[in-house]
Formats: C-alpha cells, structure tokens, sequence
C-alpha cells in the first residue's frame, strides 16, 4: 500500500521543490517525488526530511529542575550533578522507567524527531541486583518505541569500572555495572528480542567512556557488535580529559583516534574539550560528533568547536542527553549562538554552499543523526526511509515565507509548536499535532512524576 503526501514546499536532496507529493511505499521508504499534482492522502504546508536524536538517558528526564540549587561547594559542576543523579537512580522501578520513556519519546516526535538513540546504561535493580530477565529494562524502552512509534535504535551501555583507576562501582553505579561475559549476555538476549520491534529498529553498542571501560572492553565491544553504531561518551568534562591523560597518556579523542581504529560506525558523544591535531584527525575517520548544546550549556560543560570541526569536513548529529528540554530547534539554535558569543560573530556555521545559517545546521543535523544511529533517513529522497516532519506554513512566524528562510525563521526564531505532523519510516506518529496515545502515555507519565517527586 502506498501512502502519498502533498507538500506545498519540500527540502528534497534536489533542493526546495514547490507543489510536491512524496509517496512512501509498504517497504517504508521513500517510492516517489513528483511535482505539480495535489491529488494524496495528507496535505501540508513545509515538509522536511526529519532529524534523528543521536543521544538520550531517557530517565533523566524525571529528574529535570532537581540538580538546580547550589550545594555546598563554592561551585557546581558536572560532578555535583551526577551526586544528585545517582540519588535519584534509587527509587526507579521498571515501570517508572517505561512510562518515562513513552514520554521522552513522545515530547521528541512533537519536537519534530522521527527516530532516537537511547544510550541505555541502566541494567539492574537498585544495590546492582540483576533482574530474572538480564533486559528488563531495555524492553521497557522497546515498549515504549512500540507505543510511540518512534524509530528506534538501542545501545545497550557496558560500565565497568569507577575510574581508571579500576576502582570498583559504588552507590548508584551499581545499577549500570556489567563485566564483560554478563554485557556478552545481555547483547545476546536483545538481539533475540529485537524482532519484536519494526524492522527499521537497530541495535548498536555503547562503551561508556575511557574513564568506565577497560581497554579489553573497548576491544570486546567492537567483536559483539561487529556492524551496529558505537557511541561512547569523550571529552565532555576537562576533569575527564585531565584523568584519562594521567593514566592513559593522551586526551580522550587522541587516544580513542590512535587506539580504537574509529571510523564511520562511531559516534563520540560531546567531543568538547580537543585540540587542533584531534579536530581535524576525528573530522577526517568519517565518526560523528554527538552534540547535546542544551544539556552541554546546563551541565557547564563548553562550548564544542563547531566551526573548525566542520570546515574540516567533519559530520555532527543532535542528541537531549538528559532530556532536561526536548525542543529541536533550540538545540540547532544553541549550538550557533555558543559559536558566536565565543567568536564575537554572525552567521558561523554555514558555507558557499549554503549560506543559510538554518538550512546549513539543519541538513547537516539530519545527515550525521541518520549515520550515527544507523538508520538510512536525513533526506527527501527516492530509497530513503521516508522519516519526514511537517511544518505550519500558517504559524505566525512562519506564514509567506519559503525556501532557506523557513528554516532560518524556525530555527531562530520559533518554537516547535510549528511542527504539525512527522512520518517515522512511513508510520504517521503525529497527526495534525496529535499522537493517538498521547493522553495515555501523559497521564501515566503524570502520575509517575508525582510518585517520584513525593518519594525524594
């Protein structure tokens, strides 16, 4: 059965194309592009090809406002804030972090996302106890997928170690904790467990960093998961660069680009702190760079070196991290505006090509998302997966406008209420601005919230 939608504008890989129809195929991609006819089954007014999230802790999203008041140190950081983070992991229940995820994966689609990576590293029960079923609580994320429809790639954490200097996992670690034969296992059941989602779900593998990782888990990692995506936090916290430097004896991107033989499969999550030689190295193995500018701005982390990344060829995907505000726009904004007041400039990230600060941001956000995660998506194209967002051409901030300036206007100027509908490999997962499990998944996302919030 073939599904046909009629955009009055369309950002295909051929450019802005005006009185478009893309037809999507039972195999749910993209069959057909053809212009001049309005006869289809849906009717919008923008259509883009929709952006995936390289990166999100969904149950961090409960604990959004709690990490905001100053402690007792002179000063916080990241540090302080995981302090609060691993009380929280205390009270979480399998189906407190199911409903959590049903909402994170809904206020994503809403956001404008079609698909989403979950780097997920919560495995047992609270004191590290392992749960009958070695993936409970990944298929809880799985259940989620199935309800909200997203396209879904799972990433399965291996945490080994406190530090590096080997120091055994403590306190709310414990949750995350694997060696190498019990993570071998849990990959083992997902990808028994994988049929249970659509087929353009993917499984990949994520070493947490250098700092929890041994060098054999690196290693084993790349042999249990021999073609899926790898993520792994690099870089994130000068505090992190300064440890791996001491033991290791280089940065975090230097030793991972010299000892991990990185390439496209790769994802290194933030990448904030890295000198010269790393830029252009990291830029030049074809891995993405996961950037979260929300959470990076939250937790105080720097500003990531975009424009030197990127005119040395180097590919970026957009992740929520923490979920601490899911709004795509804003992430594509944030990681601008942190170019310019760094820079005391304008209009940064962009190129000859494409001179269009928002189209600039916004194809090369849905290029690097769709490689990082896996998934064959980005793009208005015949063969792709037909992920696809719908934009408001009546939403006051964007009425009479076309082409570039679209994307310039929504990314700098708007909210995401403009998106009105988004396709995630054919599936229709948000309707007119409404998901048909939407008041479902928000009230027992309500009541779980409240029990959290009472229970700290």
């Amino acid at each position: 059965m073939t599904t046909t939608i009629f955009a009055k504008q369309a950002l295909t890989s051929a450019g802005w194309l005006q009185n478009v129809v893309v037809a999507i195929g039972a195999d749910q991609r993209i069959k057909n592009i053809t212009q001049g006819l309005s006869f289809a089954d849906h009717h919008v007014g923008i259509l883009l090809p929709a952006l995936s999230n390289v990166h999100s802790h969904s149950f961090q999203r409960a604990m959004g406002g709690l990490a905001e008041k100053r402690g007792v140190k002179s000063q916080d950081d990241f540090w302080t804030w995981r302090k609060v983070m691993y009380g929280f992991l205390e009270i979480l229940s399998p189906d407190d972090i199911e409903a959590i995820a049903a909402q994170v994966q809904l206020d994503m689609i809403k956001s404008g996302y079609a698909a989403s990576a979950e780097f997920h590293y919560l495995h047992h029960a609270q004191n590290g106890q392992q749960y009958a079923q070695v993936e409970e609580l990944s298929l809880r994320h799985f259940t989620a997928a199935l309800q909200t429809g997203i396209g879904y790639t799972h990433l399965p954490v291996l945490y080994m170690q406190g530090g590096l200097d080997g120091k055994k996992l403590q306190a709310g670690q414990l949750r995350f904790g694997c060696n190498i034969d019990q993570f071998q296992s849990l990959y083992s059941a997902l990808s028994a467990n994988m049929k249970l989602l659509p087929k353009d779900a993917v499984l990949g593998v994520a070493p947490h960093s250098l700092r929890a990782v041994t060098l054999d888990g690196l290693r084993q990692c790349k042999v249990i998961s021999p073609s899926g995506p790898i993520h792994i936090h690099a870089a994130e916290q000068v505090g992190e660069v300064k440890e791996v430097n001491q033991f290791l004896g280089a940065p975090p991107i230097r030793w991972l680009l010299d000892n991990m033989s990185v390439d496209g499969r790769w994802c290194l999550i933030h990448a904030t702190h890295m000198k010269h030689d790393e830029i252009r190295d990291f830029a030049l193995s074809g891995a993405v760079a996961g950037l979260c500018p929300i959470t990076e701005a939250n937790l105080g982390d720097g500003i990531f070196n975009a424009s030197s990344f990127l005119q040395q060829g180097g590919t970026f995907g957009i992740g929520t991290d923490s979920n601490v505000k899911i709004a795509l726009s804003e992430e594509l904004r944030m990681l601008e505006v942190s170019q310019r007041l760094r820079d005391k400039k304008r209009v940064v990230l962009c190129n000859t090509n494409t001179p269009s600060n928002g189209r600039y941001l916004y194809e090369e956000a849905a290029r690097g998302g769709a490689k990082a995660i896996g998934r064959d998506s980005g793009r208005i194209e015949i063969g792709a997966l037909a992920d696809l967002v719908a934009l408001d051409d009546q939403h006051s901030s964007l009425v009479a406008l076309e082409g570039d300036t679209v994307l310039d206007t929504w990314i700098f100027t708007c909210n995401d209420d403009a998106v009105t509908d988004v396709w995630s490999a054919g599936r229709h997962v948000l309707q007119n601005r409404v998901h048909q499990h939407e008041e479902k998944i928000a009230n027992r996302f309500l009541m779980t919230i409240k029990k959290l919030r009472q229970a700290l």
